[in-house]
């Protein structure tokens, strides 16, 4: 349940969870502004971190307000897509055989059906996307958890609005967002070290921030392409990464 409350200048959505720390997520493209908060956090202590994180929540208001607005996608032929942050433009081949994505050096062919819809193209994409990123994953996670002195259980790719990944720890299993699949490699790398590392500490504190430091230090880069990159608009976040 939900309740959208004005703190400052801010007008800000406030969720009420079982979780242990406030989390805050701007959203594009107007930079809406939602924290989530423990179920029996007092009032004024949300006031207060509302308030202390305000200079970060209007920088990347105003980052989402100097974004040109997405071009909605129709899945034709010419349009621009990304993979592995790279552009290829889509070339649409109608087909009676079983649908399929080519990739070649400047294009991504789709082979559809004369009468798909743009959803049925796009679900086509969408599956070529996850399956090209469960390709990559087993070999980084077994270069990775070596490394990081931890070993997920288990994994999956889903869509997901407002995170590159998250980690049941209880579980130890990690979520990667189908939208890496677009990212640099180094982001998606980038997303699983950060997952791993939940398995040593569950907040993002010194402690976290320092073992990142440690098993990759070039972390900065990757976390800033994930932003930098043009291949749509992602919310940003504390836990949006």
């Amino acid at each position: 349940m939900s309740k959208t409350i004005q703190i400052g200048e801010l007008a800000v959505e406030v969720v009420r969870k079982a979780i242990r720390t406030m989390r805050v997520t701007v959203y594009p493209p107007e930079g809406r502004v939602r924290v989530a908060v423990p179920l029996r956090l007092p009032e004024e202590t949300l006031h207060q971190f509302v308030l202390s994180r305000q200079d970060w929540i209007k920088k990347h208001q105003a980052r989402f307000a100097a974004l040109p607005p997405p071009a909605a996608l129709t899945y034709c032929t010419g349009e621009t897509h990304f993979y592995q942050g790279r552009p290829y433009e889509l070339r649409v081949h109608a087909t009676t055989n079983r649908p399929r994505v080519v990739l070649t050096e400047e294009h991504l062919d789709l082979h559809v059906a004369e009468s798909a819809t743009d959803e049925e193209r796009a679900a086509v994409l969408s599956a070529w996307y996850r399956a090209r990123l469960k390709e990559q994953i087993p070999a980084l996670l077994a270069h990775w958890e070596p490394l990081v002195g931890a070993r997920a259980e288990a994994w999956g790719v889903k869509q997901m609005r407002t995170r590159w990944g998250t980690c049941n720890i209880g579980a130890r299993r990690i979520w990667l967002s189908l939208e890496l699949a677009k990212k640099p490699p180094g982001c998606l790398a980038y997303v699983v070290v950060h997952e791993l590392v939940h398995l040593h500490e569950r907040l993002h504190n010194a402690r976290f921030w320092g073992l990142m430091d440690q098993f990759m230090p070039d972390w900065r880069q990757h976390k800033a392409a994930l932003q930098a990159n043009p291949t749509g608009q992602q919310p940003t976040g504390d836990d949006a990464d």
